[in-house]
């Protein structure tokens, strides 16, 4: 992670969902690197059907749309202090989310599971000891914010996934557990590179943001670590929007 601020998340027990590439990626190497034992998840079974180097994490399975590994994930889990729910999808130019079904689909991927793997990893979260307390922070997009008709499922689950954040917050205080979210703008990942590499498309959006540049996972990372750490101990309930400043623009 680029910049000079360092975060010791040392004898930490991080867990971050679809973390074998783009965002997740780089927020599992970002508490790597800080000293924390990762585990990471991913929908093959195992870390070996990735092309990614990820010897230095644990690898557990974890289909959102499986609710049974759900258990099977927490219960391979001693402990844990942290869970960064980042896994998730949308379907521009495949599944049509209007489609009532695929718009239910989109929901139960990014919304739903999200609400699932964070209650059933509550148990461990309390007993943590972590400075500041334990952590639970979700990757929500300014589809949180903003409307997109492409992808009303997806937005719809994001904006879902702030009020989750706020609700959990409250409830969860009193373990100990913190619950934030991070909107995260564009950000250069796989699943973005056709957009990124279309000058045409996204002149407009630079045009727009005030930093004139497109997001990397190590934005979304620096941010990850402050918000569970114990310089964050008196955060809760919020999001971080970490867009560059899109969303400011008049």
């Amino acid at each position: 992670m680029s910049g000079a601020v360092r975060f010791d998340y040392g004898g930490c027990q991080v867990l971050v969902t679809g973390g074998t590439s783009g965002i997740g990626a780089g927020i599992a190497a970002a508490y790597r690197a800080a000293g924390a034992s990762v585990a990471i998840t991913g929908t093959r079974a195992s870390a070996a059907g990735y092309d990614a180097d990820l010897a230095g994490y644990r690898y557990l399975q974890l289909d959102l749309e499986r609710p049974a590994q759900v258990a099977e994930v927490t219960a391979a889990l001693p402990a844990l202090d942290m869970l960064v729910n980042n896994a998730g999808t949308a379907f521009p130019g495949g599944l049509d989310e209007s489609d009532p079904d695929v718009f239910l689909r989109a929901l139960d991927i990014n919304l739903v599971s999200a609400y699932r793997l964070a209650r059933a990893c509550r148990p461990l979260l309390a007993r943590s000891r972590m400075p500041g307390g334990a952590g639970v922070l979700g990757i929500a997009s300014l589809t949180s914010l903003f409307g997109n008709p492409l992808v009303p499922g997806y937005g719809a689950a994001k904006a879902g996934l702030v009020q989750l954040t706020k609700s959990l917050a409250m409830g969860w205080a009193r373990d100990g557990i913190r619950v934030n979210a991070v909107a995260a703008g564009l950000i250069e990942t796989r699943l973005t590179a056709a957009h990124v590499g279309d000058a045409d498309a996204l002149a407009p959006w630079l045009a727009r943001t005030p930093l004139g540049r497109v997001g990397v996972p190590d934005d979304i990372a620096g941010t990850a670590l402050f918000l569970t750490s114990g310089a964050a101990a008196y955060v809760t309930g919020q999001c971080w929007v970490v867009d560059g400043g899109y969303s400011v623009f008049g």
